[in-house]
């Protein structure tokens, strides 16, 4: 699994967030990831309204790519993706689970359960102190490998 370098990300979120708001978008999120023998910089935006169209994110990265590149937050070489979290996007940080409560997940397990479920879906019915609740099933995120929303 590619490992999310945290730092990195939070340096690119704050290069990046003024530019979404001046543009009337909204950041899902920035992850750092390597990926066989590549880093690759993902930057998920959304549009406050309606769908985000590829001429919006490609004018997105046009604007923060010289900016990343001015602050220089990245030692090694990448590449740089823009583009939306899409239907099925990984729900990750507060503001994520805070948003989506009652809608249907999947959550993928880092290792089996003590009923030996290794991936559970259904509502989301509560978010709260890193945990998440799905039904009667309480859920640490830090057991989960992902979170994501259903179709």
């Amino acid at each position: 699994m590619a490992k999310t370098t945290g730092n990195t990300a939070e340096k690119v979120r704050e290069i990046v967030l003024p530019v979404c708001e001046e543009m009337g978008l909204n950041l899902w999120d920035v992850t750092f990831e390597k990926e066989g023998a590549d880093w690759f910089l993902k930057v998920l935006i959304e549009k406050k309204e309606g769908n985000l169209d590829i001429t919006e994110a490609e004018a997105f990265s046009r604007r923060i790519d010289p900016l990343i590149d001015e602050a220089d937050p990245i030692d090694q070489s990448y590449f740089l993706e823009v583009g939306s979290p899409g239907l099925n996007r990984k729900l990750r940080l507060p503001e994520h689970f805070e948003r989506f409560v009652g809608a249907e997940i999947t959550v993928r397990l880092i290792r089996p359960d003590s009923e030996g479920r290794k991936e559970i879906e259904g509502t989301l019915d509560a978010f709260s102190d890193g945990s998440i609740k799905i039904g009667d099933i309480d859920i640490r995120l830090a057991d989960t490998a992902f979170v994501r929303l259903n179709d």
